[in-house]
């Protein structure tokens, strides 16, 4: 009888290379694995044949696994099997609900473990080369949920909107027409945006705009959740916003 306990692993932002080293071990010696909805399937094979593999994972519209029933399973699997991994998206404790989990499992004394992964509020802009910091154009970023328990828009959105800072928003496709309100409203309609879908992914899309033109954008391009939307300065960085600048200094490129 293996002696129960728990080890939550952010699994990172979808490629399976981006789980931490750490990480993959933890997996490598799992009795149990409970896993969310954006877990690639290459992940659970670092797990052992013998490990039970059970799916709690949560989608919009979704949710056939209360938090308090995922809670209870932990505990339940650990003190019948052992070594129990929630491996969770992301970092566990960005928007993960890791730090309840955590709480409750001690609450029974079961011995347990953090592994962060690699949230996708800072890797999804960065394989698009958007610095989330940049010296000379910000000094700072907000990361923030779109759509709060209540189902009502982040008032932190507005604070974020008046400042200078980088704004990444997670969960907030359908919220975006209210977030870029906020923005118009801090004059900042120039703003430009970027909306990453399924980052890090081979299906990876992204669209780029402006505050006052990104909800069109996104209208016509049907880009969708998951993705990662960023607002600030620091996305004129990007290599298609810096290629359109060269172009309007050196006009368009003529025929020989």
């Amino acid at each position: 009888m293996h002696e129960p306990r728990v080890t939550l692993v952010g699994a990172g932002p979808g490629d399976p290379e981006l789980i931490t080293l750490k990480g993959m071990r933890a997996l490598s010696s799992a009795d149990v694995v409970l896993y969310d909805a954006l877990i690639h399937k290459e992940i659970l094979s670092f797990a052992p044949i013998t490990a039970i593999q059970v799916f709690v994972g949560k989608k919009k519209g979704v949710c056939q696994f209360p938090q308090d029933e995922i809670n209870a399973l932990l505990v339940e699997y650990a003190l019948k099997h052992g070594h129990v991994v929630r491996l969770k998206g992301g970092d566990p404790f960005i928007f993960g609900r890791g730090h309840e989990e955590l709480l409750y499992v001690e609450s029974f004394n079961i011995p347990t473990e953090v592994i962060p992964g690699i949230s996708s509020s800072i890797a999804v802009p960065e394989l698009q080369r958007i610095p989330l910091t940049r010296r000379g154009v910000n000094d700072s970023f907000w990361v923030l949920t779109g759509t709060t328990r209540d189902h009502q828009l982040s008032a932190d959105i507005q604070i974020a909107a008046k400042s200078n800072a980088t704004v990444v928003v997670l969960m907030g496709m359908t919220k975006l027409a209210d977030i870029i309100q906020l923005f118009i409203a801090e004059g900042k309609s120039k703003l430009p945006v970027a909306i990453i879908h399924n980052g890090t992914m081979p299906d990876e899309t992204y669209v780029l705009g402006t505050v006052e033109t990104i909800v069109d954008i996104v209208a016509r391009s049907g880009i969708s959740s998951p993705a990662v939307i960023v607002i600030g300065e620091v996305v004129r960085l990007h290599p298609e916003y810096v290629l359109d600048e060269v172009q309007k200094i050196v006009g368009p490129e003529k025929e020989s």
